[in-house]
């Protein structure tokens, strides 16, 4: 509990202290934006659609005016409490597996946060126009973003790098929202209620949200770009980790072979990047995780947070949503589902006994 304070407070004061340091130009920008609080009790600012967290506003902007996409880019995107931590690490054991040994994945020695950065959250939070031409250890370049589809960056929409983007159903991010996001809650803040954290999430109140808004911006675009964008449902990828594996290769365009199919390569993958197997080691039951990629900024000071690695592994069921929803609250969110899906042809498996799953037509 001592650990989760500590990172606790620095989320929150590092927050606090990048809102301090914004210079008189920007600070007149941002006042032109609505602001409201998050889970965390940080402010969130409306920006260009979509709720953005102040301890990343500047990056993002400057991420968009300056990351410039390679053709071979491969970019993880989600809205955070999504399978972000998932999706990182069976991208990047899918990826990279013939560029170190079998036996020695990183995956077993380090958090999958540190192996694949965010663009905004790591790279460019300390510096307005990072070098990134050399900044992974493999290659092609793997990166992660929150952002939505509308708000990200031109070369990566126009440039032929990829996209790999990952969805979960608006009831168990919910849960998973609230649930992770309260812990980073800063001193002096008094936790958030579901009954409070139930009626932002259906206002849209959330880092990177609206939900509907993201989850459906993606869709669009992969309906239109099918070979740039695969947009994969967690409740899927849980039914059926191993054929969705060799999708993803198959986008990746590092098909499995038949050979590696005769060895288990994609069953170890999927065992190695499991809840049950990553949860359990060293480096994510007693590491914690720095965000804000250390490097020097103008002011010779680098500004970093951290959350403990065991924060990203909570319970990864499917349905958990039904042991903290009271019936009214699902009401107003399946109505909610119907009416933001309608004539999208997207689904959501919700896994319960009580609820149908949410089909759009």
């Amino acid at each position: 509990m001592e650990k989760t304070n500590k990172c606790n407070s620095s989320f929150v004061s590092t927050a606090h202290d990048v809102e301090e340091s914004w210079d008189d130009e920007f600070q007149q920008l941002v006042q032109t934006f609505p602001k409201d609080k998050g889970f965390t009790g940080m402010n969130l600012y409306f920006f260009q659609g979509f709720w953005c967290p102040s301890i990343v506003l500047k990056a993002v902007i400057s991420c968009q005016k300056h990351f410039q996409a390679f053709d071979s880019d491969i970019i993880i995107a989600t809205l955070p409490k999504c399978g972000t931590t998932w999706l990182k690490a069976l991208t990047f054991s899918t990826l990279y597996r013939n560029q170190f040994p079998r036996e020695k994945n990183p995956l077993l020695t380090y958090n999958p946060h540190s192996l694949v950065r965010f663009i905004d959250y790591d790279f460019y939070f300390n510096d307005t126009c990072p070098d990134l031409e050399n900044c992974t250890l493999y290659q092609p370049r793997l990166f992660s973003i929150h952002l939505p589809y509308a708000s990200l960056t031109t070369s990566i929409k126009d440039s032929n790098c990829k996209i790999v983007y990952l969805c979960r159903n608006p009831m168990d991010t919910l849960i998973s929202f609230w649930s992770f996001f309260s812990r980073l809650r800063g001193e002096g803040f008094e936790p958030v209620s579901l009954d409070e954290a139930f009626e932002m999430f259906c206002q849209g109140i959330i880092q990177f949200g609206p939900f509907f808004d993201h989850v459906l911006g993606y869709w669009r675009a992969s309906q239109e770009k099918s070979s740039k964008i695969l947009f994969l449902q967690y409740e899927d990828l849980k039914e059926d980790i191993n054929s969705h594996l060799k999708k993803l290769a198959m986008f990746l365009g590092v098909p499995f072979t038949e050979e590696e199919e005769k060895q288990g390569v994609v069953e170890e993958i999927a065992k190695i990047c499991s809840f049950e197997n990553m949860k359990d080691l060293e480096v994510n039951k007693k590491g914690v995780q720095t965000f804000g990629y250390p490097q020097e900024t103008f002011s010779g000071k680098t500004k970093t947070f951290e959350v403990p690695c065991e924060a990203f592994f909570r319970k990864a069921k499917m349905g958990d949503w039904s042991n903290y929803l009271t019936p009214s609250m699902v009401e107003r969110l399946e109505k909610l589902i119907q009416e933001k899906l309608e004539n999208s042809g997207l689904t959501f498996k919700l896994f319960s006994k009580t609820s149908k799953d949410i089909t759009s037509t």
